[in-house]
């Protein structure tokens, strides 16, 4: 997925689906040739996903060989026609992809359960037209690697969510926090937590986390072992993603921190914010006398004197 991120009018892209038919591709395939950067795409400006511009159709359509040029880029094969386009038994063949020789690009669950691996006739055909490689296709398989395999040693898994993370990536655009989800989608929710602490922050995240692939109904076995199946397992490969998930957060951080509630004040807090100014010198209101002061007789006057219109009557009379 490029990083292109402009967006455009629907009146001049339009949706995958749409576009894989103009394209001649099954969806599957089209979904393959967007994560191997074959087809362009950009953001839908109504937040619906990603759309695929007119310009973008045009250019594929007037490419050499279309569609067929297209179509043999993103065809993937399994096992036994692995083996046959690398010319070598279909033994040799799985004992290439277990030891990460050929590695595969995507999966499906057959009706067994089983996991049948699928992977790009077109690297498959590179890798057996480079002489370098004559050995590995010939010869015999040293001794180090045999030991490996009689112990169960089987990088498939690993080498897909490798290649599948870097699928993630290009579709989280550059986007920090798509970036950072992308790599925790390969961790449990128990090490994402001992690295992302803050609760804010993990909420975030998973607002960016991508969507696992559809393996059968959610909650039946084919989906628990397609789960199992995106988690890292190895000791190494889950330090690795630890590692890259600190880095992956921190930079998120620093670019675009995480929404967080607006704190309110405390009922204490809003109390005093209430409560009124206490008055200026200028505007304090004199004293109230208290209550001796009250009966107290006025300064210059003889206690005991009797007071009002009856006092001043009595100091008139001779």
């Amino acid at each position: 997925m490029s990083g292109n991120t402009v967006t455009q009018p629907h009146t001049t892209s339009c949706t995958p689906s749409r576009a894989a038919r103009e394209l001649g591709l099954r969806r599957g395939e089209f979904d393959l040739a967007v994560d191997l950067g074959y087809i362009r795409t950009v953001p839908d400006e109504g937040g619906g996903g990603r759309r695929v511009t007119r310009t973008e159709i045009d250019r594929l359509r007037a490419e050499d060989g279309f569609p067929e040029a297209l179509k043999k880029r993103v065809a993937t094969v399994g096992t036994t026609e692995g083996a046959k386009l690398l010319q070598v038994t279909l033994g040799r063949f799985m004992r290439l992809a277990r030891l990460g020789v050929v590695k595969p690009v995507t999966f499906y669950l057959n009706r067994y359960r089983a996991v049948v691996w699928l992977y790009l006739a077109e690297e498959l055909r590179q890798f057996a037209a480079d002489e370098n490689n004559a050995p590995l296709l010939n010869g015999r398989t040293p001794s180090g690697p045999r030991e490996q395999l009689a112990a169960g040693l089987d990088l498939r898994p690993r080498n897909w969510r490798s290649r599948h993370l870097g699928f993630l990536l290009r579709r989280a655009d550059r986007h920090p926090w798509a970036c950072a989800a992308a790599v925790a989608s390969q961790l449990d929710a128990v090490q994402v937590a001992e690295i992302v602490q803050d609760p804010y922050e993990r909420v975030h995240l998973n607002r960016f986390r991508p969507r696992p692939q559809a393996h059968g109904a959610p909650g039946s076995p084919a989906a628990h072992l397609a789960e199992s199946l995106a988690m890292a397992q190895d000791p190494d490969e889950i330090d690795w993603l630890r590692a890259d998930l600190a880095q992956a957060v921190s930079h998120a951080r620093a670019v675009q921190p995480a929404p967080r509630p607006t704190p309110r004040p405390r009922p204490s807090q809003a109390g005093e914010r209430a409560r009124p100014a206490p008055p200026t010198a200028v505007e304090q209101s004199p004293p109230v006398p208290s209550t001796a002061e009250e009966h107290s007789p006025p300064v210059g006057e003889e206690p005991g004197r009797s007071r009002g219109l009856l006092g001043w009557l009595r100091r008139r009379t001779p």
